[in-house]
């Protein structure tokens, strides 16, 4: 009799640490991932931010700049492509296919805002004006916000990614249909100098 409440108690034991580390590795990564998930939140909320300034600097330039409509065409039409909804990404369907259709729209937008910019350089009257001189400040730092939460999504994903591929994590992850995430990569061609003329 006396043994069989010692098994009895072994066995409870046992399911008991199973259930501990079952319970905690399964919040971990839930953890993990709504880490990600926020995460990817901040990076759409930068760059909508950036969408959201585009509007009023394409009308303060457009006054100035009558001639070049064509690249004020182009930067409205990435800015729409840009803030499609099938462009933003619920964080549980983020994948290397959905990511990299992201970061496509987003690079085009800022390209053609690139141009926008080389263009503002021929109208001297247009750099000194107040509205354009505040609202080129707040892209600017709308663009360093945006590389920082990239910076903060590309870290939580690799803390999560890490995490899921851990023994015996991945066990357990793979048993509750966790999976990885992917990482904003550079842009094509990023890693090629540019060529500078004096």
């Amino acid at each position: 009799m006396k043994k069989s409440w010692i098994i009895i108690g072994i066995v409870v034991l046992v399911v008991i640490v199973i259930y501990s580390s079952l319970k905690g590795t399964y919040n971990g990564l839930v953890t993990g991932e709504e880490t990600v998930n926020k995460s990817w939140a901040d990076v759409q909320g930068a760059y909508q931010r950036r969408a959201d300034l585009i509007p009023n600097l394409v009308s303060t330039v457009k006054g100035y700049a009558n001639f070049e409509q064509q690249t004020l065409i182009k930067v409205i039409e990435q800015r729409a492509n840009a803030t499609k909804p099938t462009i933003n990404i619920d964080p549980a369907k983020l994948n290397e296919n959905t990511l990299a259709q992201f970061q496509k729209a987003q690079d085009e937008l800022g390209s053609s805002l690139s141009r926008l910019m080389v263009v503002v350089e021929k109208y001297p009257d247009l750099k000194a004006n107040q509205n354009f001189l505040q609202l080129q400040a707040q892209l600017e730092g709308t663009e360093n916000r945006i590389n920082v939460e990239r910076r903060n999504f590309n870290d939580a994903v690799q803390q999560y990614d890490t995490k899921l591929r851990k023994f015996p994590t991945n066990i357990i992850a793979g048993m509750f249909g966790f999976e990885k995430k992917p990482y904003f990569q550079a842009q094509a061609g990023a890693d090629t100098a540019p060529k500078v003329n004096f």
